[in-house]
């Protein structure tokens, strides 16, 4: 194993979900900062980037969103909070930031490459991502691809519904990396989907369309923050070689 692994292992192995944290030792709130910085480097479908990161660090914040995660520890005694948020109503937005990305690595190329990147972020992205009110687009994707996968391998997936599914995986790809970073750092977490979405939304002011993904509580651990020992389902029950 290279030394690089070794450090990795060790930080997967130390990252436990903390839900008590400890108010007298000293934090460095920068590191909640570098590690979100660190997240939006995480892989997401087709580099569409669709999620938005926000800090709860003031005390009148934090003290509102206790009662929002359900009065949890991990909540209660956090020093921050980061709450993960899909976008997928931003697909626009990105798509054409993208496009003018292609543009700049591109300029004026023509080659199979650059045709290709271009009809994929101009042509496809729209097709996938465009939903309309009545859905009628999407079942209409779905029922193409059924037929079209008679024949031949196809992605499946186009409706409103596979859209959120997508966004919500890249969002958690992040708040994955988030909380290993945290960890390298010196400092834990705790992923909380106990909360209550819709208040977390009026609080920070996000429109309909957003959708809050999760709610990470970070800070130094308590000698009381982890509640047991780890445990896992057997290997051989989850992972299999074909």
């Amino acid at each position: 194993m290279k030394p690089s692994a070794e450090v990795f292992n060790e930080i997967v192995e130390a990252r436990r979900s903390v839900r008590v944290y400890d108010a007298e030792a000293d934090f460095d709130h920068e590191a909640v900062k570098r590690s979100i910085e660190r997240a939006i480097l995480a892989p997401n479908s087709s580099n569409m980037q669709l999620w938005e990161f926000y800090r709860i660090k003031t005390p009148a914040m934090l003290e509102k969103m206790v009662p929002i995660c359900m009065g949890q520890n991990a909540a209660r005694t956090a020093r921050e909070m980061v709450v993960f948020v899909a976008r997928p109503d931003l697909w626009r937005q990105r798509q054409r930031a993208l496009v003018a990305e292609m543009k700049n690595v591109y300029g004026d190329r023509t080659d199979k490459q650059a045709k290709r990147a271009f009809h994929y972020y101009k042509s496809l992205i729209p097709k996938y991502y465009f939903n309309d009110p009545f859905r009628v687009w999407g079942f209409m994707k779905k029922v193409l691809f059924f037929f079209i996968g008679l024949k031949r391998p196809m992605v499946r997936h186009g409706n409103g519904t596979d859209v959120r599914i997508s966004v919500h995986k890249s969002a958690a790809l992040a708040a994955q990396t988030f909380m290993l970073s945290m960890k390298a750092e010196g400092y834990d977490t705790c992923p909380m989907e106990g909360m209550d979405s819709i208040r977390i939304k009026r609080l920070l002011k996000l429109p309909l369309k957003a959708e809050v993904v999760m709610v990470i509580g970070c800070g130094p651990a308590s000698e009381k923050g982890i509640y047991s020992d780890r445990f896992r389902i057997p290997n051989e029950e989850v992972i299999f070689s074909l």
